[in-house]
């Protein structure tokens, strides 16, 4: 079943040596074979992959959406480049709300804008279907009104491209009461607003996006937490976020553009 993919995938692609030089990663983490706290990464890793060799192994054009010090684009690049991989993207760009850093060109972005994507004249302008995948790592709980701005990231995608994405999760029964409490006392760029399963599931549809995946990550997470050396305690972790998305973590999804959509 599609939910259980990541269950399959081998585990050594976790160990990562982009995890021991990785900027803003604790000592504890770095320590680990699996750690969870850096789980999205290889996630998305996987996923990038499997649409590589979905494609034929066709160059991929990737853009990463919210990219702070470059952590995803480092991760993914360090574990092809360790195996003597080629790397599956031609292109890898980036948009963060922040003024970009020169230091990221190092990590191996192509370009890097700085984007608003509450600000609907800056998502008005952004190219249409340019990209093949576009990233979405743990930025639409920073954002007020997350639909308009995935609407604006739709756009930028080809038809028959895919979206990558991964956020926290909260049940659906408690989303609007946690989400007002947040909202009462915001912290800068922190979490705004609250996602629950039902509510990516919304957006898909309203979208037109076919969802591939939508699967939590883990039951529990403990920096440091001596387990996470354990590849059993990794896929029993999958196994549950699979089986219950809605469980209060962390939840992943790849959605998918009709090839027959055509550009807004």
């Amino acid at each position: 079943m599609p939910m259980f993919r990541p269950i399959d995938w081998h585990t050594s692609t976790f160990m990562s040596p982009a995890k021991t030089t990785m900027d803003g990663i604790p000592d504890q983490v770095r320590g680990i074979r699996f750690p969870f706290r850096l789980m999205r990464y290889w996630i998305v890793h996987e996923l990038l992959k499997a649409e590589s060799k979905r494609r034929g192994g066709v160059p991929l054009s990737v853009c990463e959406i919210g990219i702070d010090a470059g952590q995803m684009l480092a991760f993914s690049k360090l574990s092809f480049q360790s195996r003597g991989q080629a790397l599956p993207w031609r292109q890898w760009d980036g948009m963060d709300c922040s003024k970009p850093d020169p230091r990221l060109q190092k990590v191996g972005y192509d370009r890097v804008l700085q984007v608003d994507l509450e600000d609907r004249e800056q998502l008005a302008a952004l190219p249409r279907a340019r990209y093949d995948v576009v990233i979405l790592l743990h930025v639409l709980e920073h954002l007020h009104c997350p639909g308009p701005a995935l609407a604006g990231v739709e756009a930028v995608l080809k038809p028959g491209g895919l979206i990558l994405g991964g956020c926290p999760t909260t049940p659906e029964w408690a989303r609007n009461l946690w989400q007002r409490r947040l909202r009462r006392n915001p912290r800068p760029r922190g979490h705004v607003t609250v996602i629950s399963t039902e509510l990516l599931r919304r957006w898909a549809d309203f979208l037109g996006l076919q969802t591939e995946l939508l699967s939590g990550a883990f039951f529990m997470r403990k920096k440091g937490f001596r387990l996470e050396n354990h590849a059993w305690w990794l896929r029993l972790n999958l196994a549950f976020g699979a089986l219950f998305p809605s469980w209060p973590g962390e939840i992943y999804w790849a959605w998918r553009k009709p090839a027959d959509k055509p550009p807004a």
